[in-house]
């Protein structure tokens, strides 16, 4: 029978050895698994961390072994290419870090045995991701198996899949079910026994056959449907050999049918099912990608949490672990592989392999719903003939090996909604930051309703939106001040524009969590990404967390925003609470001052600000309290400084009814004297690449880009191509530019 023989525990370590050992350096470390080397440089900035290549050595004796089997090395996450060997002899090398992959290690065993796992995250042009905003972490980040198995078994060779595939199809009240089994070395009059039990462990029906291939029906079943009811059911493949059970394999499935409609967006077994949710980095802080599974459980506790239907699971594959949970707890999952940010001509055969393997691995997650073929992809343009036929080849593919489930793409907010690429998949979803990246929050609704209109038989979501906040505090937020009240208020704007439009069929916010990306250095919190509704260390839930609780989510509840901004200078002070009550009254000191109703879940309070004031939001027998304080000075301790930055700001001066480098971009280039000044610097900013089209921070440019870019202020502007393109003007130079804007007049609204 088969067995598995867990190979987590102490391996040698080392990012310093030039060449494969023959032994173990007792001067390496010691490490468990799962583990990543760059759990800490990965996560502050500056994008220094070490990609190259490390060791792992293990000693195996086959004395501990199951005897005459064969031995598969099973490695689940090994980023991002890795080299196995084998008492010193090459046994496979595997580009791709996100997915489980096998070698028969058998034919190379010895009585005592040194095991050698190369894994390798340096640049190449070969093995995606290469560009993207988050840390490829190196390292063994997941589980390492040793599976022992007899000559004849359920395969372990195919794109490292559990051998067996279940397809279920509704048919009235009844599900259609086929099962298929693949086997390594099979024998004539061998059998084999399939077992379906449903979800509390009674036989539905067992057939054994001497047939790899299996059709059968569940009458009366139980649908999977989602959050409000995800039902699995269970099938155990055994294979029989003279009577005698010498392998067998489990999968779970459930029983669902979907479609995606342009008008009414998700219907799940026949009813309107709206799809808002999140997507997830799998990454935590001080740990990397080397998660346990508490730390998917607590992943998932807090997704369900706000009230979400669906996740997008970005860049790549997840852990099988993160998907069963989905399967468990009814959330539709958008599934994909990490062919993002810049197309590489070099690394087609890896977006094929790596796409076989997240469909042959997943198949039989009834969680998963779409194949995403590529994010942000047409950075540099969505008209190259190689990227369009790759992106064909991988749509094609995805329907040949999976038609049971739609095909999408998320695309960049600049890829023109004329573009080639968007006609590719079945369905398509759009990454739009208007309100943080430029652009005014107000520009999101209306984009949707434009692109439903151009294309009203195009499937349109939202796979990205959303803006960075850390504990940095303002009554008077604005577009890119990191602050959790302009989060709130985005998330807040986002909210009611994108969830009224049943047309979409999805919305996903960028991101769920905090996670590293050590290029950037912003915030004030360098090496991460800020833009999650909860932090990286899973400790705290921003306040723009429950605004989608309020929306989403069916626990009672009542949530007093601003809890970590206490001093305030104003006289009157808005207070915003959350809440999915219909009313919510507010008390100051035990004074009640009033009791309101917001149907869309946001209620406000102008509130005396007066010494300290004790808080209490109250409905019904929910209540939740903070404190406010007056002081005279706007406490510094709230405001932004950015680590390393020339000018902050507030440093910056301003002349009345003047331009500053605080104005945003649009209003300077409405002015015939801003547009003559800018000139220059803006041909610094944005160089062409070598086709000879303009750029600016990887994207080319187009009237789309060039309306974003209009929202940002030039200051922030300057701040991010310096971080992005190694732009710089020093402080006497952004003084001098702004001494000149201060003596233009500002353009009238």
């Amino acid at each position: 029978m088969r067995t598995i023989i867990n190979l987590n525990a102490k391996w040698a370590f080392s990012k310093l050895a030039t060449a494969v050992p023959t032994e173990i350096d007792k001067k390496w470390d010691f490490v468990n698994l799962p583990h990543s080397w760059n759990a800490i440089d990965g996560q502050d900035g500056d994008s220094d961390y070490y990609r190259g290549t490390a060791y792992y050595a293990k000693k195996l004796s086959k004395l501990d072994l199951p005897q005459n089997q064969r031995y598969y090395l099973e490695i689940r996450g090994a980023n991002s290419s890795a080299d196995v060997y084998v008492n010193g002899k090459h046994a496979a090398h595997h580009d791709g870090g996100y997915s489980t992959w096998r070698v028969d290690i058998t034919d190379l065993t010895e009585q005592e045995n040194l095991l050698v796992i190369a894994v390798d995250n340096a640049a190449n042009d070969k093995v995606y991701p290469q560009v993207a905003d988050f840390t490829f972490y190196g390292g063994l980040y997941r589980d390492v198996n040793l599976i022992c198995v007899p000559e004849s078994h359920f395969d372990l060779d195919h794109f490292g899949g559990p051998g067996i595939a279940v397809t279920p199809v509704v048919d009235g009240k009844n599900a259609n079910v086929v099962i298929e089994t693949w086997i390594t070395n099979s024998k004539l009059g061998q059998t084999v026994r399939y077992t379906i039990y449903d979800q509390e462990e009674n036989v539905v029906s067992t057939h054994e056959v001497n047939d790899t291939k299996l059709s059968t029906v569940i009458e009366n079943v139980h649908l999977w449907h989602g959050r409000k009811d995800p039902y699995l059911y269970c099938v155990e493949a055994e294979l029989i050999e003279n009577g005698e059970v010498i392998d067998s394999v489990c999968t779970r499935f459930g029983c669902r049918s979907f479609r995606i409609d342009p008008e009414n967006g998700f219907i799940l077994n026949g009813e309107e099912y709206p799809l808002r949710g999140v997507s997830r980095h799998q990454d935590r802080w001080g740990l990397g990608n080397a998660l346990l599974p508490e730390h998917h459980e607590e992943d998932m506790d807090l997704i369900c949490e706000v009230g979400c239907t669906t996740i997008r699971l970005a860049h790549y594959q997840h852990d099988q672990y993160f998907y069963d949970l989905c399967d468990e707890r009814g959330l539709v999952i958008w599934a994909e592989i990490p062919y993002i940010s810049q197309h590489m001509p070099t690394a087609r055969e890896n977006t094929i392999s790596q796409m076989k393997e997240l469909i042959v691995q997943n198949y039989n997650h009834p969680s998963i719903v779409v194949w995403g073929l590529s994010n942000e992809i047409s950075m540099k343009g969505d008209r190259d003939p190689d990227l369009l036929e790759n992106h064909n080849i991988l749509n094609d593919l995805c329907h040949e090996m999976d038609k049971t489930r739609l095909t999408t793409i998320a695309a960049v907010s600049p890829c023109p909604i004329d573009s080639p690429y968007i006609q590719i998949p079945d369905v398509v979803s759009y990454n739009h930051y208007f309100g943080w990246y430029g652009g005014e929050t107000s520009m999101n609704g209306p984009w949707f309703d434009n692109f439903h209109k151009t294309h009203p038989n195009i499937p349109i979501g939202c796979s990205e939106y959303g803006c960075e906040a850390l504990n940095w505090h303002t009554s008077d937020p604005k577009q890119g001040d990191y602050t959790e009240e302009y989060q709130a208020y985005y998330h807040e704007e986002l909210i009611k524009q994108l969830f009224p439009r049943k047309f979409m069929w999805a919305t996903h916010v960028w991101n769920m969590f905090d996670f590293g990306a050590d290029t950037r250095n912003e915030g004030g919190e360098n090496g991460q990404n800020h833009k999650g509704l909860v932090t990286f260390d899973r400790k705290y839930k921003k306040d723009s967390f429950y605004a989608y609780k309020a929306w989403l989510s069916d626990e009672p509840f009542v949530h007093l925003c601003g809890k970590r901004y206490i001093d305030r200078v104003e006289d009157v002070t808005k207070v915003t609470v959350y809440s999915n009550q219909k009313t919510v009254e507010l008390f100051a000191n035990g004074k009640s001052l009033g009791v309101k109703e917001a149907p869309d879940h946001f209620f406000y309070f102008d509130v005396p600000n007066v010494g300290d004031t004790h808080l209490v939001a109250v409905s019904g027998d929910l209540k939740d309290e903070s404190c406010i304080r007056k002081v005279d000075v706007f406490n510094e301790d709230y405001r932004l400084k950015e680590k390393n930055a020339i000018l902050n700001w507030f440093d910056i001066t301003e002349v009345e009814g003047h331009l500053s480098l605080n104005d945003k971009m649009s209003d300077i280039l409405a002015t015939l004297q801003g547009k003559m000044l800018l000139g220059g610097m803006l041909m610094k900013l944005m160089p062409k690449n070598k086709k000879g089209n303009v750029e600016a921070m990887g994207f080319e440019m187009n009237d789309s880009m060039m309306s974003m870019l209009g929202g940002f202020t030039i200051l922030r502007l300057i701040g991010m191509a310096g971080g992005m393109l190694g732009f710089s003007m020093s402080k006497e130079e952004l003084l001098d530019l702004n001494a000149k804007l201060n003596k233009i007049k500002r353009p009238k609204k």
